[in-house]
């Protein structure tokens, strides 16, 4: 089995920022979904053609992180489905509920499903959405656990999260300088596929890519990374950095760091693609057998039902 979490991972510092009080006015962080994110939403959206299953309900996981945009195609791709909404901050379905969702007296609002939020009841979600989420998760397994209670039979989940190779230009430069890593160590695709099938999902198709991002100046590199997230590795700094640490940092960076031809600063991501079902219950047949409840309600419902997908 693999580890419980991703490597590295400091898992108090990721549960802290994690449910971070939200009510869309932050200061320490942009309302905005990080460009990143939405650009690997998008790419993860393409895929959903190739599925034959049309949900009636589906649940958006931590909707700001994962892109706003990525919302709206979902809400286009399935504009009868039912849309949920939950977040590990408190306030920020509801924020983005009131943010995405036209008055009632609009023409755009009519004949439209309007976006719920609270909790997920049992076996009730066609599809779970998770983007970019997993990797900085505290207790992962814990977390697929979740999706699998709520989805139905044949329905499915669709992830991303960031891969091993993500950082490496800016890892590289940590370990020339002797510095701590500047982020915990990611999962691998195969790992995660294990785990998916430990949580008792079925026919997992995991897939990758790599994505290079270039910056002009380290300003900007900075900026982005402060958007994606946070540095939960177990050994990073443990206090406060000064303006002489950033000056050899910006310094470490354009001496050291990889550049393309034009002499721009490269950072690559590694991004893991994640889709898999949730298959009829199993029961292992004794001498005697117990059943939930909820599986033995699933098992009539659905008897002998074959997959829809592709």
């Amino acid at each position: 089995m693999p580890n419980e979490r991703p490597p590295s991972l400091d898992p108090i510092a990721a549960r802290r920022w994690a449910h971070l009080p939200w009510d869309g006015t932050n200061k320490a962080e942009s309302v905005d979904s990080p460009w990143l994110h939405e650009e690997v939403a998008r790419r993860m959206a393409e895929r959903l053609p190739y599925i034959r299953l049309q949900p009636k309900a589906w649940a958006f996981w931590n909707p700001v992180r994962a892109g706003l945009n990525a919302l709206a195609l979902l809400q286009k791709t399935y504009p009868n489905a039912q849309g949920y909404l939950t977040a590990d901050r408190q306030g920020e379905a509801e924020w983005v509920k009131a943010k995405t969702s036209p008055p009632w007296w609009k023409p755009q609002a009519w004949g439209r499903q309007r976006l719920q939020t609270g909790a997920i009841a049992t076996n009730s979600m066609d599809m779970v959405w998770a983007n970019m989420l997993l990797h900085q998760q505290a207790s992962p397994q814990e977390l697929l656990a979740e999706w699998h209670r709520v989805l139905a039979v044949d329905g499915f989940l669709m992830f991303s999260c960031l891969g091993p190779d993500t950082l490496k230009e800016l890892r590289s430069v940590y370990a020339a300088q002797n510095w701590p890593m500047p982020a915990h160590e990611f999962t691998d695709m195969h790992d995660w596929g294990d785990m998916l099938v430990h949580a008792g999902f079925a026919e997992p198709v995991m897939d990758m890519e790599k994505i290079s991002l270039t910056y002009v100046n380290s300003e900007k590199l900075v900026e982005d990374l402060r958007k994606l997230g946070r540095n939960f590795h177990v050994s990073r700094f443990a206090g406060l950095r000064g303006k002489n640490w950033y000056k050899n940092f910006q310094q470490a960076l354009l001496s050291l760091a990889q550049k393309d031809s034009e002499g721009r600063l490269v950072l690559t991501f590694e991004v893991v693609y994640g889709h898999a079902l949730k298959p009829q219950p199993r029961i292992k047949v004794d001498s005697q057998s117990r059943i939930g409840l909820d599986d033995m309600r699933q098992m009539l419902r659905n008897p002998q039902k074959k997959s829809n997908q592709v």
